[in-house]
């Protein structure tokens, strides 16, 4: 596993990025897409469909950009079969596993702002009003409580995503600095 120090023994095309809800995966994502001439894929808005339903064409979806070139998306999904569809084609993976007080401002500050706003996201929804967020500890309910719940998912799963995919380049960024530095390197 390479750190924020190690330099990429070659410019990836098909790119997944980890970490835990409110890391910034779709933001670096997007950032990776535009310096290395990649597609961005946001993976939410293809699983969300209206009312926050899963889309039934999620996978077909997943498996049509999977089979191209070059792309970058948000290592997600896992559970609904996205790893046996991206993992083998994806030559790197960037875990972004940044301390908890970090991800924890960063999820509260844009659920705060996108419920207020009711800003539109996938396929029109927007995000339950806040108190509605705060009454809750049920993951299903809350993406504060989601982002609780899965806090520790890839601490306990990269060994094993290592293990599974020995192609996959994985680069491992502990804070937002880290992922500065390593940007401006590669």
């Amino acid at each position: 596993m390479l750190t924020a120090d190690d330099p990429l023994p070659y410019r990836p095309q098909r790119v997944l990025i980890a970490g835990v809800t409110g890391s910034g995966k779709t933001t670096l994502a997007r950032r990776i897409a535009e310096r290395w001439d990649l597609v961005h894929h946001e993976i939410d808005a293809l699983h969300h469909g209206p009312g926050w339903m899963p889309r039934p064409e999620f996978l077909d979806d997943v498996r049509a950009f999977a089979a191209t070139d070059r792309w970058v998306t948000e290592w997600q999904y896992t559970s609904k079969g996205t790893d046996e569809i991206m993992t083998p084609r994806a030559q790197l993976a960037i875990w972004l596993d940044y301390p908890w007080p970090v991800v924890r401002t960063r999820l509260i500050r844009r659920t705060v702002g996108r419920s207020i706003l009711r800003t539109k996201m996938y396929n029109g929804n927007v995000e339950k009003p806040i108190w509605q967020m705060l009454a809750t500890r049920d993951p299903a309910e809350s993406i504060l409580a989601w982002q609780i719940k899965t806090r520790h998912f890839w601490a306990e799963r990269m060994p094993q995503k290592q293990a599974e995919f020995p192609h996959l380049t994985i680069v491992r960024l502990r804070h937002p600095r880290e992922t500065e530095r390593w940007l401006r390197a590669n």
